[in-house]
C-alpha cells in the first residue's frame, strides 16, 4: 500500500464528528485568526487582482468571496479568499511545515462547504483533516532536499483532502484526490533564482488551493493520479507522515503571528518591542539570526508591502521606530518614510553560529540596541504566538481589532466578532452569512 493511500485511508475513514473538543475549538481560533488576516489584506494588490480573476476568469456563485458581497466559482472563491488571506503574511503558520496551511486549507473547506450546504461537523472534520495531512507532508520533507519553502508547494494536499471529505469521497477516490494534488501542485521558483520576491506571486497558495479542489472533485468523477508521489523515503519520512494517525492532530502546533511579516524576523521583532525606549533616537541595531533568515531578499528600501515582508532590515527599523502598531498591518506610506529608510540602512544583519540548526523548529534571534545608554542584548527563542508562547483568544480578538480597522468599520467588526462568539453554539453558519456580506469599507 502506498503512503498516500494510508493516508486517504485516515482522511476518508476517520469517524464523523469526533474530533475532540480542544481539536474543536483550535479550529475556530484559526478561522478567526484566518478572518482577521483577510480583512487586513483585503485591499491589498494581491486580494484586488485575484477577487478581479475570481469573478472574470471563473465566474458562477456557488461561494462567496469573502467580506466583498460577491460570489464566484468553488475554485474561485477560494483562490480568491486564500489570496486575501495571506495577502500580509499575518497568517498562522507551522514551525516544521516552515510555512501557512491555513490560508490553503480553510478557504478550501469553506467554499466547498457552502456549495454543497455541508454540516458543521463535517466542516470541522475537514478542516482539521486537511491542516493533518498538509502539515505532515510538509514536516516530512528533510530540510537538505527542500528547493523551495513555499506553501504552495505542500498545502494543495491539504485543500484536496478538506474538500474530498466534504465530498464524502471513499479511500480509494481520496487517494487520487491526494496524487493529482500532488503531481499538479504549483512548482514555483527555488530561492535564489529570482530577486522579485516581493511580488504578489508570494507563496503560491492560491494556484494550490485550486490544484487540491479541483483534484478532489476529478477523483470524484473517477480522475486518477501517480499514487507513488510520497514514496520516496529521502525525500518524505514515512514515520512523520504516518506517526500516530488521528491521535496526534498537527493543528494543534500551529503558531499565530502578531506582526504582518515573515516569520523569520518576529522574534526579532519581539525583542526589538521589549528593548525600544519610544521618542529616544536609536545609535545602533544588530541582529543575530538563523543562517536561513539571510536568505529572505532583504531590501533595505522596499518598493512593495511584500517586499517589505520579506526585508529583516525595514522591518525590524519600523518596529523601532514606531512600536508594535506599526507592523499590525503595515501602513504602505512607511515604505518611503525617510526616518525609516534611514535606520534600515544602518542595521547590521548576520548568522550567529549557535543558531545555525535552530530551523525550522525554532526561528531565534539576539538584538543588540543602543539608544543612546549603551548596547542591551536580549535573546527571543520563542516569539510572541508560538506553541511555547501562544496567543489566546482575546489576543486573538485583540490582533482583529487592530489589523482590520481600517478596512472594516466597527459595526462590522462587532457583527464578525459576535458570529465567532457564538460559533460553540451556533457552528458555522453565522460566520458564513457575515462573510458573505460586504462589510469593508
Amino acid at each position: 500500500m502506498h503512503i498516500i493511500d494510508k493516508l486517504a485511508v485516515f482522511a476518508a475513514g476517520y469517524p464523523a464528528g469526533q474530533l475532540p473538543a480542544d481539536v474543536k475549538e483550535q479550529v475556530r481560533l484559526l478561522l478567526l485568526d484566518l478572518v482577521a488576516a483577510t480583512g487586513a489584506g483585503f485591499n491589498s494588490d494581491l486580494a484586488k487582482a485575484a477577487r478581479y480573476a475570481a469573478i472574470h476568469a471563473y465566474g458562477g456563485n456557488a461561494a462567496s468571496l469573502w467580506l466583498a458581497g460577491a460570489t464566484s466559482s468553488v475554485a474561485g472563491a477560494a483562490q480568491a479568499n486564500s489570496a486575501a488571506a495571506s495577502a500580509l503574511d499575518i497568517d498562522d503558520g507551522h514551525r516544521g511545515a516552515a510555512g501557512h496551511a491555513g490560508a490553503g486549507v480553510i478557504p478550501a473547506a469553506l467554499a466547498v462547504a457552502e456549495a454543497l450546504g455541508s454540516t458543521d461537523e463535517e466542516i470541522y472534520d475537514a478542516i482539521a483533516l486537511g491542516y493533518d495531512v498538509a502539515l505532515r507532508v510538509a514536516t516530512s520533507r528533510p530540510a537538505a532536499t527542500i528547493e523551495s519553502y513555499n506553501s504552495g508547494r505542500w498545502v494543495g494536499y491539504g485543500a484536496a483532502v478538506a474538500a474530498g471529505r466534504l465530498l464524502k469521497l471513499n479511500a480509494q477516490a481520496m487517494a487520487h484526490a491526494l496524487a493529482i494534488a500532488g503531481a499538479e501542485r504549483p512548482a514555483g521558483y527555488p530561492a535564489g533564482t529570482s530577486r522579485y520576491q516581493g511580488t504578489t506571486v508570494k507563496e503560491m497558495i492560491p494556484p494550490a488551493v485550486v490544484a487540491g479542489i479541483t483534484a478532489a472533485y476529478r477523483a470524484a468523477a473517477g480522475g486518477t493520479g501517480p499514487r507513488d508521489v510520497l514514496d520516496n523515503p529521502e525525500k518524505y519520512d514515512p514515520a512523520i507522515l504516518l506517526t500516530d494517525l488521528g491521535q496526534q492532530w498537527w493543528l494543534m502546533q500551529c503558531y499565530l503571528k502578531p506582526y504582518a511579516c515573515c516569520r523569520y524576523m518576529h522574534a526579532a521583532v519581539d525583542g526589538i518591542l521589549k528593548l525600544r525606549k519610544p521618542e529616544q533616537p536609536v545609535i545602533s541595531l544588530k541582529i543575530e539570526t538563523f543562517p536561513q533568515g539571510l536568505r529572505l531578499s532583504n531590501e533595505r528600501a522596499p518598493m512593495s508591502l511584500e517586499s517589505g515582508q520579506y526585508s529583516f532590515y525595514f522591518s525590524c527599523a519600523l518596529a523601532a521606530l514606531k512600536g508594535e502598531a506599526a507592523l499590525q498591518p503595515v501602513n504602505p506610506a512607511d515604505l518611503s518614510d525617510p526616518q525609516v529608510l534611514a535606520l534600515a540602512a544602518r542595521i547590521e544583519l548576520e548568522a550567529a553560529g549557535d543558531f545555525s540548526s535552530s530551523f525550522p523548529k525554532t526561528t531565534p534571534a539576539r538584538v543588540s540596541l543602543d539608544q543612546g545608554q549603551g548596547v542591551e542584548t536580549i535573546e527571543v527563542l520563542y516569539p510572541r504566538g508560538d506553541v511555547a508562547n501562544p496567543l489566546g483568544y482575546d489576543d486573538i480578538v485583540t490582533k482583529f481589532r487592530r489589523i482590520t480597522a481600517a478596512q472594516i468599520p466597527a459595526a462590522g467588526q462587532k457583527l464578525l466578532l459576535q458570529a465567532f462568539a457564538d460559533m460553540p453554539q451556533a457552528g458555522f453558519v453565522p460566520v458564513q452569512s457575515v462573510l458573505s456580506r460586504h462589510i469593508i469599507q
